[in-house]
């Protein structure tokens, strides 16, 4: 769980400074963020995957739903959902039949799902690789490393489809862990009822509900 965590972190944050970069990934990563910026809603389905060092491996699916004005968001996964409304965040999970409570973190570099795929205006080096062959469709590969050496990655790989839109994302842990992000489904600008958007503790019967603010 903490591995889907990491990855929606990092797919979230805003990143990529302009000095020593390549300008025909720069030019690439321009054209994805103008696409996604002109989105006011999103929903996306994923599948995310962990390869652990030692050989354990991790495997879920979910979707997320965005209003991105608001800064309101959702993840649904199989043992976990996450809720922000712009000023509070519940973490609920399902196994512990527990709901965290926190603040939400609205500043301007805070790393968080209102923030997803305009990953890098700052905070990253990036350079094109070799496009890649994945069945009939050709993906341009953009790598990533990030300025800020504490990071606990060292370098992301990034896919895009021909759409402009983010197909995959592939982060490299220090520990030696992968994580892979796939986005499998995209539905732009639809209407998400604010309702969705909201903790109902009537929905989570039994549950112990834990603030932390």
């Amino acid at each position: 769980m903490k591995g889907i965590l990491m990855a929606f972190m990092v797919l979230f944050s805003v990143a990529v400074v302009v000095a020593q970069t390549d300008p025909h990934a720069k030019k690439l990563l321009d054209e994805v963020s103008k696409k996604y910026d002109a989105y006011r809603t999103i929903q996306s389905d994923f599948t995310f995957a962990a390869q652990q060092v030692q050989g354990e491996s991790y495997s879920d699916k979910g979707t997320l739903y965005l209003n991105k004005p608001r800064n309101q968001y959702r993840i649904n996964l199989s043992a976990q959902e996450l809720i922000g409304d712009g000023k509070a965040t519940w973490s609920i999970l399902k196994e512990d039949k527990e709901v965290q409570v926190n603040e939400a973190d609205n500043s301007t570099d805070a790393i968080g799902p209102n923030n997803l795929f305009t990953f890098y205006k700052e905070g990253f080096k990036y350079v094109s690789m070799d496009d890649e062959r994945l069945g009939q469709e050709t993906l341009n590969v953009i790598e990533l490393s990030p300025i800020d050496t504490r990071k606990n990655y060292f370098k992301i790989k990034l896919r895009v489809n021909k759409n402009k839109h983010i197909h995959d994302v592939l982060i490299f842990d220090k520990s030696g862990a992968r994580y892979t992000y796939t986005i499998k489904a995209l539905y732009v600008n639809h209407q998400i009822p604010d309702t969705y958007f909201a903790f109902n503790k009537s929905n989570y019967t039994g549950y112990e509900v834990v603030d932390l603010r």
